[in-house]
């Protein structure tokens, strides 16, 4: 992964969550996953400068653990702890190469991590890593790019970001760049896994049976567009309702993932202009001894899949635009 377009970013990261797209679909959408930690440990896995970790710790954490790949992101979040003490460590750290930690977490986040590792080897990596720090029952959250995003449809410009395509494919899947309309702006490439490869990295990591569900904007964020962006009371936005698979952990003997049912649904040339799409997405995982992984996913192709349930662990998986 690669650590030197972080380290030029630091603290103004923060800016990132203050965007529309982030402000009023991921947060709210990523906060509702996850759900109740009261009392619970959390690992939070390229935690940047650990706006999750913080959260999650005002919301009653027990313990929360972040660990990013880039120094300057670190330092940005221990100095907002020093700041705003609220019991929080940071480490740095690869989570490719994530050693097990010492004790196991109730929950694992991470939030725009998958689409950095290099290749499928790097990725299933991650995924094991990740597994054998939770306890069992815990759970994992997603959040990254959506294969399923089409660069050539309308802009996310009026919602704070760009998302282009560089023409190039790293080891996953196409590579895109990403430009958060702050000033001044701050660009990120990254890849954009494909499909297959996020089912076949989490089966390898010891995951299966996945069930995509859907990221919604938040009530503010819908009432927020129809006023300044669609021009109206009666225009609803749209948040590309998808699903991600859920997964049960099978040692042994992992089963296939179904697709749930879900594919996208057709709409007019006309309607698909006036109704923007998005691409990150975010996951669940829970597991025991025989995990199961949901996840849920917010796509720019407007398809929905069945929910499915598994014995024991879960993840879920959730995507925005970017």
């Amino acid at each position: 992964m690669s650590t030197q377009q972080y380290d030029k970013i630091g603290e103004a990261f923060e800016g990132f969550k203050a965007l529309p797209l982030t402000h009023y679909a991921e947060v709210p959408s990523f906060l509702a996953l996850v759900g109740d930690v009261r009392g619970r440990s959390v690992l939070d896995l390229a935690s940047g400068t650990g706006f999750y970790s913080r959260e999650f710790k005002r919301r009653g954490a027990a313990e929360v653990l972040g660990i990013d790949i880039s120094g300057e992101m670190v330092a940005a979040a221990r100095e907002m702890e020093r700041r705003e003490p609220l019991g929080v460590r940071y480490e740095i750290g690869d989570i490719a190469e994530l050693p097990l930690l010492g004790s196991t977490f109730d929950v694992a986040l991470a939030v725009q991590l998958l689409n950095y590792a290099e290749d499928i080897p790097a990725m299933e990596r991650m995924c094991r890593n990740v597994h054998r720090n939770l306890a069992p029952g815990g759970e994992f959250f997603i959040l990254g790019q959506n294969p399923d995003y089409r660069f050539d449809g309308p802009s996310l410009k009026k919602y704070g970001f760009l998302c282009e395509a560089t023409g190039e494919t790293g080891g996953t899947g196409p590579r895109v760049r990403v430009t958060a309309l702050l000033d001044p702006p701050i660009r990120i490439e990254a890849n954009c896994p494909r499909r297959d490869v996020y089912e076949k990295c989490l089966r390898a990591g010891g995951f299966s049976d996945l069930t995509w569900v859907p990221l919604k904007i938040s009530e503010a964020g819908q009432a927020r567009v129809r006023q300044r962006v669609l021009g109206g009371p009666r225009r609803q936005p749209a948040t590309g309702d998808a699903a991600l698979p859920r997964v049960n952990r099978t040692p042994h003997r992992p089963t296939a993932a179904g697709d749930g049912g879900g594919g996208p649904r057709t709409r007019s040339p006309a309607a698909q202009r006036r109704r923007p799409a998005l691409s990150r997405a975010a996951c669940r995982v829970r597991w025991s001894r025989s995990a199961s992984v949901g996840a849920l996913w917010a796509a720019s192709a407007y398809s929905r899949a069945a929910v499915g349930r598994s014995p024991s662990r879960s993840c879920r998986y959730a995507a925005t635009a970017v």
